[in-house]
């Protein structure tokens, strides 16, 4: 009997151009997995993050429900920005949900994603299907000072970068602040040097320039996991958010991913909740089936 083709689709997150921001594979599952041939699936697509969908079907629920799981090429995570909003573009995108509002069930409790009206006025239906954007409802990730002082080991590590500031997450990276957005979007991280140094990966960030358009810039490294670089960390910025609403006394940002790729989040912090509000577009570019 032929084994059931499991569809997929690449899409590039936190975009509205194809081959900009981050790439995620989103597989639309039937049924789930064993972990093995899951992460089998995500070293073959070899990108940042693949992520598994699979329906739940609950009568108690309001909003359509789906199990989520995320894998780097090499190990499973317990939360992904980039891929979350890849998977909810997929199913608005592609009429799979009758809805404008999908929740997530993962590692990290129930996630969000809401499709947002972009314009104040539209002409036609078609208008709502093309001029949305995605907003996560996503946990803080606190921030703390950490005991770690080796700054020239992480300055190495950034290719002699100056460093103005260290930091640790609780998701175990640390929080690097460099003098300028500028420094940030020229830093030439040196990968071998960041897998040596302590904790998961490294987050950099600086001010954006005067007149940019943008509060903070930022980068994410994160060799220990299979990605040398993160080109659109949503995560990272439920960091960066509380991170930087003591640096600016406010709560709504819009940030660049200052990677070659590039990518913009529309960030707002809830204070009072302890969330973080990621909005961004996405673009699919691709999409097949596995056949095995």
């Amino acid at each position: 009997m032929a084994k059931k083709l499991v569809k997929y689709f690449v899409v590039d997150a936190f975009t509205n151009t194809a081959f900009k921001g981050n790439q995620a594979a989103v597989c639309l599952l039937e049924e789930d997995k064993d972990d093995k041939w899951l992460q089998s699936v995500a070293a073959e697509f070899n990108i940042s993050e693949t992520c598994y969908l699979t329906p739940l079907t609950e009568s108690t629920m309001t909003n359509p429900r789906f199990r989520i799981r995320w894998f780097t090429p090499v190990d499973e995570v317990e939360i992904c920005g980039h891929a979350t909003l890849a998977a909810a573009h997929i199913l608005f995108a592609y009429g799979l949900v009758k809805s404008d509002t999908v929740e997530f069930l993962s590692r990290s409790g129930i996630l969000i994603a809401k499709r947002v009206l972009e314009t104040k006025a539209l002409n036609s239906q078609d208008d709502w299907q093309k001029d949305y954007s995605i907003e996560l409802d996503f946990p803080v990730v606190q921030v703390v000072e950490t005991n770690f002082n080796d700054v020239p080991a992480i300055s190495k590590s950034l290719n002699g970068a100056s460093v103005v500031e260290i930091n640790e997450t609780l998701m175990g990276d640390h929080l690097i602040l460099l003098s300028s957005g500028e420094a940030v979007a020229k830093c030439q991280p040196q990968i071998d040097q960041i897998k040596n140094c302590p904790g998961r990966g490294i987050i950099i960030t600086g001010p954006a320039p005067h007149g940019s358009g943008f509060d903070f810039y930022s980068r994410f490294f994160c060799p220990k996991l299979g990605i040398n670089e993160d080109p659109v960390c949503g995560s990272a910025h439920c960091a960066l958010a509380p991170y930087w609403c003591k640096k600016l006394g406010k709560c709504d940002f819009v940030a660049l991913a200052a990677s070659p790729r590039g990518g913009v989040v529309k960030v707002h912090l809830d204070e009072e909740k302890q969330r973080v509000f990621l909005r961004g577009k996405a673009v699919a570019v691709m999409e097949g089936s596995l056949l095995v």
